[in-house]
């Protein structure tokens, strides 16, 4: 059972994720988005295989969001500003054979783990 999360240690909802996904009994490969950021390709497959828009996977409340002025912003522009500024990248994203999704809620979190789980 492999799982790679892009992780942020200073986020609460990164460590409960990662924390979930080892007492799952997961292989977990840590992706430092902040240092390892993946190129825009790679990012807007993420966020396509979790079932997101881009929209929704941009941190909007962060001040960088409202100094860069995205709110009008296209998801070329939006993606363009993640991968220059990966602190406006939503988080954390979990990929696993089960699928993807950005694990912020306890619901989204436990349908990993339990796609984790049936696999065993």
């Amino acid at each position: 059972m492999d799982a790679t999360i892009y992780y942020n240690a200073s986020c609460s909802k990164s460590r409960t994720a990662l924390d979930a996904l080892r007492d799952a009994g997961a292989d977990v490969t840590v992706v430092e988005y902040l240092t390892d950021t993946p190129d825009r390709d790679a990012l807007a497959e993420l966020i396509a295989a979790a079932g997101l828009s881009v929209r929704d996977a941009v941190r909007s409340g962060e001040p960088l969001y409202a100094d860069l002025g995205l709110d009008g912003a296209d998801d070329d522009a939006l993606l363009d500003a993640m991968v220059a500024h990966p602190s406006l990248i939503q988080r954390p994203l979990v990929v696993t054979d089960a699928g993807t999704v950005m694990a912020r809620t306890p619901e989204s979190l436990q349908r990993i783990v339990e796609g984790l789980r049936g696999r065993e």
